[in-house]
């Protein structure tokens, strides 16, 4: 296949899609015959990614695949286009999110105990309902407690291939200084008070609102709090 055609037909492909496509996914495209290899597909990805680089728009891998989103430096004039309130996060779920992000998989004791205080059930069932976390497995220990991790969902939404690109815990400062804390969560103790609201996250080019406003934190969001632990916004 001409080099040019196939990556006219990936363009179309990835603004088309509502979700990242990985090259798997994109070899489908070709069933009829005349099928590109793989390596001819991350050759037409990468001429793509320098078409784009100087566009508001940029071809970015995550961790399920490829996507177009917009630049992170317009995410400001982007996130005017929907009315919603960007979504609000307690501290508490961040700084839970954050310690399953680092130390998975981990139980939900463990996270209390570095924590200091409870984790309620609520907080691990937003976690869960985000798609950011799911059960791996159950610990050998009585009451065969749940463990958890995190998804590709997670990886996907805060614009990251793999857990290898989270900060090094020593770089991570408090949470703090990574996050704006912005107003008062209306109910729980004082460990539940504070929330953020998650803004000026890349947004996926084609569609819609969905995670615009509450895909804020990109590195920031999983950057952990003093006790060392654990955030661009897609297309689509």
């Amino acid at each position: 296949m001409d080099p040019m055609q196939l990556k006219l037909i990936l363009e179309a492909a990835l603004f088309a899609a509502n979700q990242p496509l990985s090259i798997d996914r994109m070899l489908t495209l070709f069933l009829d015959g005349g099928q590109p290899t793989r390596e001819e597909i991350r050759a037409a990805l990468d001429i793509l990614k320098t078409d784009y680089e100087q566009r508001g728009v940029e071809l970015h891998e995550v961790s399920s695949g490829f996507r177009f989103q917009t630049q992170q430096q317009f995410a400001p004039w982007i996130a005017r286009l929907w009315e919603e309130r960007p979504q609000r996060y307690s501290r508490a779920l961040l700084e839970t999110l954050s310690l399953i992000a680092y130390r998975q998989p981990i139980t939900r004791a463990e996270i209390e105990d570095v924590r200091g205080v409870g984790v309620s059930s609520q907080i691990v069932k937003t976690l869960e309902e985000r798609g950011w976390v799911r059960v791996v497995g159950h610990k050998d220990l009585p009451g065969r407690p749940a463990l958890l991790a995190t998804t590709r969902e997670f990886l996907d939404y805060f614009n990251l291939k793999s857990l290898d690109q989270l900060p090094p815990l020593a770089e991570i400062r408090s949470l703090d200084d990574v996050l704006q804390v912005r107003g008062s969560a209306p109910e729980g103790g004082a460990d539940e008070q504070e929330v953020v609201e998650l803004t000026e996250t890349p947004v996926p080019v084609t569609a819609a609102a969905q995670d615009v406003a509450d895909a804020s934190v990109s590195d920031a969001v999983v950057q952990a709090a003093d006790i060392e632990r654990p955030a661009d916004t897609p297309l689509h």
